[in-house]
């Protein structure tokens, strides 16, 4: 049979073998990264992130993913620091969690990240882990635009906010950690991203990626990984406000079932996006030329837009 099988490919033009090679090599490729990505979306074990250090701080930890976060790590043995502006909420969350599960110790940081002046909360961070072990770092904390506008139409104290939180914020807290992290040669840096965000707040998450790059880059031969993720659409709060996201669904999930899939990538990959139908999601946009997926965001964009004025309209008449 073999000899058989080696004269009918020795008969074939070679332009025929040729292609049939490429063939096969692109298939394999695809069939290799079909199973890659089914390993890292449900087979590949969590990290153990007690390894990283017993204390966890989380950024806008009071409501949508960063809550979540904060309720799963607790569940996950780990201790927290909580970081929200809401004093009210920091209490009442932190009460929560201590009483599902008493063994954890819970520390809360009032924190407005809109605020000019952010160096005395940044200085209560770095007087608070002075002594601690803290492990990992859910940089957490977003805002974004209330209504989708053109740059020119948003208020101007509206995008600073957006431009003090998303990027001073996340920043300044992660400068006030490494330290700590450095010093003992491991830790963890996650930074949430945004892969839904409105076309003109792109610049914001592509600051927050690329900061995440830099990180990774400068700080994975001390033991520190820095990732960066990037979900699409989550049924949150913010989601609903911004883009009517009303529940969850197969391709929005939940806060509590991203935050599932978040926690098992920790400490992998320099950026992802954990949630499994997000990750589709981006696979066949990436498949697309960019010129059209631009033009795809802004159209979604524009319709928001649209819906608004008609109904301010309706609200005026």
């Amino acid at each position: 049979m073999i000899v058989t099988c080696s004269l009918l490919v020795s008969s074939q033009p070679i332009w025929l073998l040729v292609l049939s090679l490429l063939g096969f090599l692109i298939i394999l490729q695809r069939s290799a990264t079909v199973v890659r990505w089914v390993y890292r979306a449900f087979l590949r074990p969590p990290k153990d992130l007690r390894r990283y250090g017993s204390w966890v701080i989380v950024t806008g930890a009071t409501d949508g993913i960063g809550k979540s976060f904060a309720y799963q790590l607790a569940s996950a043995g780990l201790n927290l620091i909580l970081i929200s502006r809401s004093s009210a909420k920091l209490k009442s969350v932190s009460e929560d969690i201590q009483s599902q599960f008493p063994d954890t110790n819970i520390k809360i940081i009032e924190l407005d990240f809109t605020e000019d002046d952010i160096g005395a909360g940044i200085a209560e961070i770095k007087e608070m882990i002075e002594d601690l072990d803290v492990g990992i770092l859910i940089n957490n904390v977003g805002i974004t635009y209330p209504n989708a506008n053109f740059f020119h139409e948003v208020d101007e104290k509206v995008w600073m906010d957006v431009l003090k939180v998303n990027v001073k914020g996340t920043t300044w807290v992660t400068k006030a950690v490494l330290p700590k992290m450095i010093k003992k040669n491991r830790g963890a840096i996650v930074n949430i991203g945004s892969g839904a965000a409105v076309i003109n707040l792109w610049l914001f998450c592509r600051y927050v990626d690329r900061f995440s790059r830099s990180l990774h880059a400068e700080y994975k031969d001390r033991g520190i990984d820095v990732q960066c993720q990037v979900p699409l659409y989550v049924a949150t709060e913010m989601a609903s406000r911004v883009a009517s996201v009303s529940r969850a669904s197969l391709f929005i999930p939940s806060a509590d079932d991203y935050v599932r899939a978040a926690i098992r990538r920790i400490g992998y990959e320099p950026r992802c996006t954990p949630y499994w139908s997000h990750s589709l999601q981006w696979c066949f946009a990436c498949l697309l030329p960019e010129a059209v997926l631009d033009a795809w965001r802004l159209s979604i964009g524009l319709q928001r837009r649209r819906k608004r004025s008609e109904a301010m309209k309706g609200i005026e008449g």
